[in-house]
């Protein structure tokens, strides 16, 4: 076996360099000028080498092209393989819309329970009884057209609706709103529907008010008012809204006021005098809808409103029962 020698002289810089050509036989690498002299004599004077002879010979086999005869039978595998397949989807889709509706539970109706509050007795009357109602369940809608609910003073079962919420409620109870029976109104007594006599509407709504009952007002009455009555005004009865005094109408008494306090400006300026006031005593002699008539300024305005806000009146009457009063009282400011 050939060996060659290696140089093991080598200086520490050029130690850590690899030097693989030292591993190949000198004769390994060919000079480039006689590469290239041999390449022209190849070239220009090319050797004649001996014709090519063929020892192996062709062996005839079975042809396999159209062995599955895709122009039929391979067509039609494929037809019906695709329409199994779309088949299963549809299926499964139906299948899976079915299951989702029964898992879904049905929706229920919930009905708000309302507190009907403090019941308030009404005398028979055969005019206006004061008071009034209003209602409404947050529709976009104005209530629609329609003849009033039965009249009764008995406390209120069961509100009004235009639109039924519930089609099959537990306990049926006919809608009544409190107001005295003897009081006659014909408006709107044709109208097969219920609703508010008032509204030009006729497009079904129960009102854009709220707290159960018909209108834009509040407290399962039918109207613009507060309360389960009808029309304008608060608590019950009949569409009276705000009494002024006279016409059988008593105004509300005093029972408790306190005395204004000064305002620090007002005081250090010794500025004094009166103060008027409008305001509302509802028919439980609380004092409402505090405005300032004539002005002081300096502070005295809301001092004057702070202190009646905490005064007590005996309601006014209208036909015996207690009704809503508007009123005007005078606040004094003087310095003793």
């Amino acid at each position: 076996m050939a060996s060659t020698e290696v140089n093991t002289n080598l200086t520490p810089a050029s130690a850590n360099e690899p030097e693989l050509h030292l591993l190949l036989a000198p004769d390994t690498f060919e000079p480039l000028w006689k590469s290239l002299f041999r390449g022209l004599d190849e070239f220009f004077f090319p050797k004649k080498l001996p014709p090519l002879k063929l020892e192996s010979k062709p062996i005839p086999v079975k042809d396999i092209w159209g062995f599955y005869n895709y122009k039929k039978n391979g067509a039609l595998g494929s037809t019906v393989a695709h329409v199994i397949v779309i088949a299963l989807i549809i299926y499964g889709t139906i299948l899976g819309r079915r299951l989702v509706t029964k898992v879904e539970a049905k929706p229920q109706v919930e009905t708000k329970l309302i507190d009907p509050g403090d019941f308030i007795p009404l005398k028979p009357a055969k005019t206006q009884a004061g008071g009034g109602g209003g209602g409404g369940d947050n529709d976009v809608f104005k209530a629609s057209q329609g003849h009033l609910p039965k009249f009764s003073l008995k406390p209120q079962l069961a509100p009004p609706s235009a639109v039924i919420r519930n089609m099959n409620p537990k306990l049926p109870v006919e809608p009544t709103v409190i107001v005295p029976p003897d009081i006659k109104v014909t408006a709107m007594n044709n109208m097969p529907n219920l609703g508010d006599p008032k509204s030009s509407a006729v497009i079904p709504s129960n009102g854009t008010g709220s707290l159960s009952g018909i209108g834009s007002g509040s407290g399962g009455g039918v109207g613009p008012g507060n309360g389960r009555g009808v029309g304008p005004g608060e608590e019950a009865g009949m569409g009276g809204g705000v009494f002024r005094i006279g016409k059988g109408v008593t105004p509300p008494r005093v029972i408790y006021q306190t005395d204004p306090e000064f305002s620090e400006e007002a005081r250090k300026a010794k500025y004094q005098g009166t103060c008027v006031l409008g305001l509302i005593v509802d028919a439980n002699g609380r004092p409402t809808a505090i405005r300032v008539i004539n002005a002081l300024g300096m502070g005295l305005d809301e001092k004057a409103i702070e202190s009646v806000k905490n005064w007590k009146f005996e309601p006014g009457k209208k036909d015996g029962h207690d009704v809503s009063v508007e009123i005007a009282v005078e606040v004094d400011f003087h310095l003793y």
